[in-house]
């Protein structure tokens, strides 16, 4: 009885112990098929027909070999999460989520219970080791008694249990993956020394693989995660409830660049929170994300890159080719690449130095016996830190970032004044035409490209980036240097979102030009399409205050011929009276009223272009100078578009919508000036006039009040609030002039008084 009783401590049963499940016994088989579910309850018992026990006996035999159920279950769990056949049966097609059979979920193979069947085993070695030694404690007694058994294995009666429990929970759930490591990381918290021990083993095994899966992607930039167990993961439409929208993002990400570490940059990978353990914060886990993303760019570097970097080595002056790259780029490692590539990127963009360095950063968390969160988020810090310096060095100073930098602002913010101030003249006649759908592009690429030939812009290298298009029809205007390479779309969509930008705030039929700007590799990670729209959104604004400060001095010029000629009509006329006095007396108006304007547009261009734009990249140039880490990088980036976009008051609907008015009534005012001889409308221009009084001084009271001064942009507020009312006439005005300006159409608003 006692050796049946040892042989049911380890999961096999007989005549005297049997299994209640009657029908595995009917068939005959002394153990359960591998399939078989785990049982919640169990299921050894004596058998009914043994009638020579005592029920003390009975009761604590009973309770013996519940230890031998608990340890079968155990095995088979252990055995069923070990098995490998799935190996010989993959095709190489298993994802996370296309399993060929469904009909049992528990056929999906996962490498963490694998890892934990490991510690499973290690824990039953343990049990069947003391089993042994019981047996040989009875076999050397005279008269073996149950209390041998009992007190060999009385840790089992606390460990066996939670261990079932868990196991059971695991396989009824399917819980696999970090979602396994954040159960064991709750189970860890028990009052019981030996059980916590335990459960931190079968941790310390599940964590083996996340860090053999973070190695993978830290060291190396691959993604091991077969069975979609880590995570990261990569994204698929089919893994999101937003697969259109990704698809379609991806293929405008597609028309940026022929190289796809663009696409894996911005959308191949990203957090799967269900598989997140809460034990790691989101912040850690967002750097775990960047460093690998990093290092897979630092390992895979663009064949493009490579071409032009020798090619600007050798033939610095000139124009460099488009370079399209066909094929699967993200293989490691890349075997096909030209030698001088692949010794670059092993030797200049990450030194092995620093990939061992991180190897053994991991190395040393792994081989710790428990897990240390505060260990753990310092060496994922240092990693992000190193991968984000050598990614720094590979953006700023290999890709000459600063330079395309500069390149935005003298284009997109006109810093290249010359340049727009020709390009305006040369263009201006055309402009006052409505465009023509079918040529307005074409239209413009002559006085584009005769303002590049008469300005610096001619000799800047970066030039050829630039490219002039209308965003509401969609057809390209190459640069003045004619470079034939693709240029990069702001949003991926010819009727996009720059579209979107001026429909809601069009002046005329020619709001609608925008600018491009052709991104090489790596700089497509720094500069995104957001940053690109916004640079858009800032270049449409500015060209058209540029374009409205330009008509009104324009109308100086008209205003004073017209009245040197009236004047010497006049003079040399053979009849008094040919110029009334009200004739003059209007001219005097007009010129007060398009000073007005003009000091109001030139003020609120001079504070964009000197107060907003020039500080703000004298600070980016600043923190560019002192930072090498590429995350703060795109930090303070974009801190500065923010700041340019705030500070131009293009934030504040009510603002902006107020300052495209004045600057269409300037406009209006302008073309009226200069139509007056075919249409003296004097009531026309009043009209303008007391629109121009009414928004300017609504201008200058919203921009007083509380919820701006008491706002981030105060600072730059006040100079602009100074600039308009250095000497109080702003402020006195705007009391007034809505009450003074309606019971006085025929005479001068009281913009005019002096």
């Amino acid at each position: 009885m006692l050796h049946e009783l040892l042989l049911a401590l380890l999961g096999y049963t007989g005549d005297l112990i049997i299994d209640e499940r009657e029908h595995y016994n009917l068939l005959g088989l002394n153990h359960l098929p591998p399939d078989a579910p785990i049982s919640g309850e169990p299921t050894f018992k004596l058998a009914p027909d043994i009638s020579f026990l005592e029920p003390s006996e009975r009761d604590l035999i009973q309770r013996i070999i519940v230890l031998g159920f608990y340890y079968r279950e155990l095995d088979r769990f252990a055995t069923k999460s070990r098995n490998l056949s799935w190996i010989r049966s993959s095709n190489g097609s298993s994802l996370p989520n296309s399993v060929e059979s469904s009909k049992d979920k528990t056929e999906i193979p996962s490498v963490y219970r694998r890892a934990i069947a490991n510690g499973i085993v290690e824990i039953l070695s343990v049990y069947r080791s003391a089993v042994l030694h019981v047996e040989q404690k009875l076999l050397s007694e005279t008269v073996p008694i149950l209390a041998i058994v009992t007190q060999g294995l009385d840790k089992f009666f606390v460990l066996f249990p939670p261990l079932h429990q868990l196991v059971l929970e695991i396989e009824r759930d399917d819980i696999r993956g970090g979602q396994l490591l954040n159960l064991l990381h709750k189970r860890c918290h028990c009052g019981v020394p030996e059980l916590q021990t335990c459960i931190q083993r079968l941790l310390w095994h599940g964590h083996q693989v996340m860090y053999n899966q973070l190695a993978s992607w830290m060291v190396y930039g691959i993604l091991q995660d077969k069975h979609g167990e880590f995570f990261i993961r990569r994204q698929d439409g089919r893994e999101t409830d937003q697969g259109s929208a990704v698809q379609v993002l991806s293929e405008k990400l597609g028309r940026l660049s022929t190289d796809e570490s663009l696409t894996d940059w911005h959308l191949g990978f990203h957090i799967y929170l269900d598989m997140l353990p809460d034990y790691i914060h989101m912040k850690v886990a967002e750097s775990i994300l960047f460093a690998g993303k990093a290092i897979r760019v630092l390992r895979n570097p663009s064949n493009a890159f490579w071409c032009q970097a020798a090619g600007n080595q050798s033939h610095s002056h000139m124009p460099r080719l488009p370079l399209k790259i066909k094929g699967n780029t993200r293989n490691f490692p890349l075997q096909k690449e030209p030698f001088f590539a692949t010794k670059l990127t092993g030797e200049e963009l990450l030194l092995q130095s620093e990939a061992d360095k991180i190897e053994a950063m991991l190395l040393d968390l792994k081989e710790s016996s428990e897990f240390h969160k505060r260990s753990f988020e310092s060496a994922i810090d240092s990693i992000r830190a190193i991968a984000a310096s050598h990614l720094w060095q590979l953006v700023v100073v290999r890709a000459d970032l600063n330079g395309h930098l500069k390149a935005l602002k003298d284009y997109f913010l006109l810093a290249k004044g010359d340049f727009f101030q020709c390009f305006l003249e040369e263009s201006r006649h055309l402009m006052r035409l409505p465009p023509r759908q079918s040529t307005a592009e074409a239209d413009l690429m002559i006085p584009f490209q005769l303002a590049a030939t008469k300005t610096t812009s001619d000799e800047d290298r970066y030039f050829s980036r630039v490219s002039l298009r209308m965003s509401s029809f969609g057809v390209k205007v190459k640069s003045a240097q004619g470079d034939p390479k693709e240029k990069t779309y702001t949003d991926g969509n010819p009727r996009g979102a720059l579209s979107n930008l001026s429909s809601d705030m069009s002046l005329d039929g020619w709001d609608g030009v925008a600018l491009e700007y052709y991104i090489d590799w790596p700089l497509q990670l720094f500069f995104t399409q957001e940053v690109l729209s916004k640079y858009c959104r800032v270049f449409q604004y500015l060209l058209r205050l540029k374009r409205t400060q330009m008509e009104l001095e324009k109308s100086w010029a008209s205003l004073m011929h017209q009245d040197h000629a009236d004047f010497s009509k006049n003079r040399n006329a053979r009849f008094d009276g040919s110029i009334s006095p009200q004739k003059r007396q209007r001219f005097r108006q007009m010129w007060h009223v398009r000073e007005h304007m003009a000091f109001l547009i030139r003020n609120l261009q001079f504070y964009i272009q000197v107060d907003v734009i020039e500080s703000q990249w004298n600070i980016l140039q600043d923190r560019i100078q002192d930072s090498h880490d590429f995350t703060e990088l795109v930090g303070f980036h974009q801190e500065y578009l923010s700041a340019l976009i705030s500070q131009s008051f293009l934030d504040i609907g009510s603002v902006s919508r107020i300052l495209d008015g004045i600057m269409k009534l300037c406009l209006q005012f302008c073309w009226s000036i200069e139509n007056q001889d075919k249409s003296s409308d004097p009531s026309e221009l009043e009209h303008l006039t007391e629109e121009f009084n009414k928004k300017s001084n609504s201008l200058y009271t919203i921009l007083r009040s509380s919820r701006l001064v008491g706002s981030q942009r105060a600072p730059f507020l006040r100079r602009f609030l100074m600039r308009l009312n250095f000497n109080s006439f702003f402020e006195a005005t705007a009391r007034g002039v809505l009450n003074v300006v309606g019971p006085r159409p025929a005479a001068l608003p009281v913009l005019n008084q002096q």
